[in-house]
């Protein structure tokens, strides 16, 4: 085989540079480090291979790297059903609004495991739907000579987290995207007897078997029952998170509620409400998921909601599960 000539070697790279970066350097190792083209050929090569790259890397830059946390919060606000709220506790709590997102991770908390998970994966914007500081408002002044708020701000800092927390608006969106995706996650939408997300209907059965189901369903969540196992109903209300006793007591003071699935309370609250109405003979019982089991599902839809309108930064679903483990039987030592 002849000599191939620079000339022609730059025309058979320019049709390979539209193609794909992979095909250059298979041509690169078969054409240019051969001794019979010489060093003016492996320059030009070389210079095509870091032209093509160059093309590649800047094509991606404009895809991704151009929406700031800001931006993106602003997009969500777009697409939600309710006016955006300036008494809210959606708020950013750590980092620059105005940087540059390289993926955004969704979860329930920005723990230090979902933190280490978010690094890992590249994300820099975090969106959780619970406190990142241990309180409602995130107020840290008390906080600020804590060492394990020490620690975990300066971590965040390190890696230029920036969290932004999901709460007021994605339940008054409608329809509330965490019953949406709880919902989804248990299979009761066939169930329900309305468009209030609240109240469902279910073939006859006992507290007890309903409760084995349901646990289950939400994997590794340790559910608590108060009542009767051997209530048999048929009707169900829902109470995701932990909307306080009045609304609890509210939904089981219905003449349509037998059975409460809630997330959690108050132990001095609703489960001696419930606990009551069992012992002076009402139909009456509650199982408790526990917070975290009862509105993480509609997380994961929010990443799947997100990606509806952001398409070109990846986003993550990060899943917190239980922040606590029980003891089923003797530890070994």
């Amino acid at each position: 085989m002849g000599k191939v000539s620079i000339p022609s070697i730059f025309h058979i790279f320019g049709a390979l540079i539209r193609q794909d970066n992979r095909k250059i350097t298979r041509f690169l190792f078969l054409f240019c480090l051969k001794k019979t083209y010489g060093m003016k050929l492996i320059g030009a090569c070389i210079i095509l291979l870091v032209f093509a790259g160059t093309k590649q890397l800047f094509a991606q830059n404009t895809l991704t790297g151009t929406l700031t946390a800001r931006q993106i919060i602003s997009q969500m606000q777009a697409q939600l059903s309710c006016p955006w709220s300036q008494e809210t506790v959606d708020t950013f709590k750590t980092g620059n609004p105005d940087d540059v997102v390289t993926g955004v991770a969704v979860c329930m908390f920005a723990n230090m495991e979902a933190l280490q998970n978010a690094v890992a994966k590249n994300c820099n914007l975090l969106i959780v739907h619970e406190p990142t500081f241990y309180n409602h408002l995130d107020k840290t002044d008390m906080l600020e000579d804590n060492p394990v708020y020490q620690a975990k701000m300066a971590y965040i800092q390190k890696h230029k987290l920036i969290i932004f927390r999901f709460h007021d608006h994605w339940h008054r969106t409608v329809p509330d995207g965490i019953y949406v995706g709880m919902i989804e996650k248990l299979g009761w939408k066939t169930n329900q007897v309305d468009n209030s997300m609240l109240f469902f209907k279910f073939g006859e059965q006992t507290v007890g078997g309903f409760a084995q189901k349901l646990q289950e369903k939400l994997g590794g969540s340790q559910l608590r029952v108060v009542g009767d196992p051997l209530m048999r109903f048929t009707n169900v209300a829902l109470a995701v998170g932990a909307p306080g006793s009045k609304s609890h007591i509210n939904l089981l003071t219905s003449e349509f509620t037998e059975l409460l699935v809630a997330g959690e309370a108050s132990e001095w609250e609703t489960y001696e409400y419930v606990q009551d109405a069992a012992m002076l003979g009402m139909k009456k019982a509650a199982i408790f998921t526990g917070h975290i089991a009862s509105e993480e599902a509609g997380m994961e839809y929010c990443a799947t909601w997100l990606k509806t309108f952001i398409q070109d930064i990846p986003i993550t679903y990060l899943e917190n599960g239980s922040s606590f483990w029980t003891v089923q039987k003797p530890l070994n030592e």
